[in-house]
């Protein structure tokens, strides 16, 4: 299963949103699609998933114009997860699952045994089968996130489309849910395409971006989109820069009193980023060059800070104590 779209403007009768949207996904690959808030991501999935009408354009599963779908057949193709709570909180997590299964059943809804192998399958390759006779409401944000997806794979489309999957999850299960994404894109050959504001995920974990910025949408490696500086069209207008250098998003601290830092490794990596976000440009090599400000770092055990000021020196054993004395 693939995705092409082409020409596509979506976005309501009043309000165009995004024109003139071309990209593809194609079997087996995950699609991060980012952009800040008001862009129009929630709209261009909804749009995709028929949810909602294209206002112009036309979008192709595997070649085929979706608009040309019955309602089963395109329940059969594509699936997806969209930000909504779930209302029946009573019922248990394999009850959701087996929602998945509903274009394959008959009027009277009834699961055949086929239909219940391809629940416990679902529930097995998310890691909650464990949880299966859980009600909902017991579970984690990160469960109820997980049995979701279980619920699209028991649905067995080849394109599943995911709007915010990580918005209330903290770090940790961040990232194992988009590993599991990138799991079942090489495992099962789906193609995924989730939205998120995360960045750095996006980046570690998906094979193309869908980028939109200044009303305008383009896609590519994540590679791709550093080395050719269109993350920081994202960020114009705000704090925020893209350091194409070493891969990271940061803020445009405020910079003026000059430091001096000796040392290496990950301690004197550390301490440099504590003393850039409190606004010291800093300087390395050694401290004895002509600064009124210097911090030497001993990597030894214990670690040492020595902070040189106004002539005295003074040594730490933590940076948050040197930084309360500068």
């Amino acid at each position: 299963m693939s995705l092409s779209i082409q020409n596509l403007s979506v976005g309501y009768r009043q309000q165009t949103i995004l024109s003139g949207i071309h990209l593809t996904a194609a079997e087996g690959e995950l699609v991060a699609l980012i952009g800040r808030n008001g862009t129009g991501k929630s709209t261009l999935m909804r749009t995709l998933a028929r949810l909602q009408p294209r206002l112009d354009g036309v979008v192709l599963l595997s070649g085929k114009p979706t608009q040309h779908f019955s309602k089963t057949e395109w329940a059969e193709q594509l699936s997806i997860v969209s930000t909504d709570a779930v209302g029946a909180s009573y019922l248990t997590v394999r009850q959701l699952v087996a929602f998945g299964r509903f274009p394959y059943t008959n009027w009277l809804g009834k699961l055949t045994v086929q239909d219940l192998l391809k629940v416990d399958e679902a529930l097995q390759l998310v890691g909650i089968a464990h949880l299966a006779h859980k009600n909902l409401h017991e579970t984690s944000d990160g469960e109820r996130q997980r049995a979701m997806i279980a619920r699209t794979l028991a649905q067995d489309t080849g394109i599943i489309l995911l709007d915010e999957p990580t918005a209330f999850l903290d770090m940790p299960n961040k990232y194992e849910l988009v590993w599991l994404l990138h799991r079942l894109t090489r495992e099962r050959r789906k193609t995924i395409v989730f939205s998120t504001h995360d960045l750095n995920i996006a980046m570690q974990g998906a094979d193309k971006l869908w980028l939109i910025a200044e009303n305008n949408i383009c896609e590519g490696a994540p590679e791709d989109l550093a080395l050719n500086g269109q993350f920081n069209s994202i960020f114009a207008g705000s704090n925020l820069n893209f350091d194409d250098t070493n891969g990271e998003f940061l803020i445009r601290y405020h910079q003026t009193t000059p430091i001096a830092l000796a040392g290496e490794g990950k301690t004197a990596f550390w301490t440099r980023k504590a003393l850039e976000r409190n606004g010291y440009v800093v300087k390395s090599g050694d401290t004895s060059q002509n600064e009124p400000l210097s911090v030497s770092v001993s990597s030894d055990d214990p670690i040492r800070w020595t902070l040189t000021k106004n002539g005295q020196t003074t040594n730490f054993d933590s940076i948050l104590k040197m930084m309360d004395e500068l």
